[in-house]
């Protein structure tokens, strides 16, 4: 079959024929339709030092996607051959700590696909079948394929009350910024603010709902916070930039009590003001993935009922087009990039 894989230790991609995946007793065979890029497969693509650090070449890439059921395993009961399904890109040991009090999304031994094992850049994929998900038809396959992504943004979203709040969003006009600016919106926040660097991201974050969007090297939050009648800081903040600078920003920003969600991975030199973070009794929580599976659970009630996400995706490509995607994913003039397998 082919598949997009990492086959050497150096950057770039290569779309190659490799042997179709084994299905043992407990997995599934997905013929995968529709898959996503994500920034996760720009970092291996790049072959920075997170991926030098985390990838085992060769392995083929590719964690958010979609396909049909064609082969079940002899002890899988519960997922049938034909049904339309996404995955959970977390595998879960289930027998740790945290797997044993309902927080698999930090299991002590997770393996992620298309990070430690072969992913959804091909015709077909090999999965548990804990992991795959049969979603409401209502559901186009598009949004089914970057459902992964919506649980980032849903995760961070929802980790603290929106209703009647102001929420400053940092890296707004990212994929994960922007669909979580969506989920605010549609949960009842009241205004959300959010910074970007990228036009072509600001256009899209208003396009999802932002109430204002600031370009950081021109204006200023506090400008922004009185325009609309602040007269506090905001009560929730979701960094999803990954930038220092951005991140005190925040800070300085945040109403006394404030609620941080951290998605951004801010780089191991970041300082920031710990008094201010002490003196406002500020919040931060760590977000890593979906948790499993509430925000799944979440996701599909919305985009059932009402929320639109479809302005995030921008781009639709052929899989063999692949390295147009990451052409484009490097220029950062796009939100989600759907690869078509059919």
């Amino acid at each position: 079959m082919k598949a997009i894989v990492k086959s050497k230790p150096e950057r770039g991609l290569w779309i190659e024929d490799v042997p179709m995946p084994a299905v043992g007793p407990n997995d599934v065979l997905i013929k995968v339709k529709k898959a996503a890029v994500c920034g996760t497969d720009l970092h291996i693509y790049k072959w920075d030092e997170w991926a030098q650090n985390t990838i085992k070449t060769p392995v083929t890439i590719g964690h958010e996607y979609m396909g049909e059921v064609v082969e079940i395993g002899s002890e899988v009961d519960r997922v049938h051959v034909g049904e339309r399904v996404t995955v959970e890109g977390h595998i879960a040991c289930g027998f740790c700590r945290n797997c044993r009090r309902g927080r698999q999304h930090i299991c002590d031994n997770t393996i992620g696909i298309g990070v430690q094992r072969d992913g959804g850049f091909a015709e077909y994929i090999s999965v548990p079948a804990k992991n795959v998900l049969k979603i409401d038809s209502r559901i186009p396959d598009e949004l089914l394929s970057i459902m992964d992504p919506l649980g980032n943004a849903t995760h961070t979203a929802l980790s603290f009350p929106l209703l009647g709040e102001d929420v400053l969003i940092t890296g707004i006009g990212g994929p994960i910024g922007a669909m979580a600016t969506a989920v605010c919106r549609f949960a009842g926040a009241r205004n959300i603010v959010g910074t970007d660097l990228s036009p072509y991201r600001r256009k899209l974050a208003r396009q999802m709902g932002a109430t204002l969007v600031v370009d950081p090297l021109k204006e200023n939050v506090q400008d922004a916070m009185r325009s609309l009648g602040m007269v506090a800081g905001f009560d929730i903040g979701l960094e999803c930039s990954g930038s220092p600078i951005a991140f005190n920003d925040m800070v300085e920003n945040m109403y006394n009590g404030g609620k941080i969600s951290l998605l951004g991975l801010l780089p191991k030199t970041t300082q920031i003001n710990w008094s201010k973070l002490i003196f406002k009794g500020l919040t931060l929580k760590g977000i890593y993935g979906r948790e499993m599976y509430e925000t799944w659970y979440q996701m599909e009630m919305m985009l059932t009922s009402g929320l639109d996400i479809s302005p995030v995706i921008t781009h639709r490509l052929k899989a063999d087009d692949f390295q147009k995607a990451f052409d484009i994913m490097e220029e950062g003039n796009c939100g989600k990039i759907i690869l078509d397998w059919e």
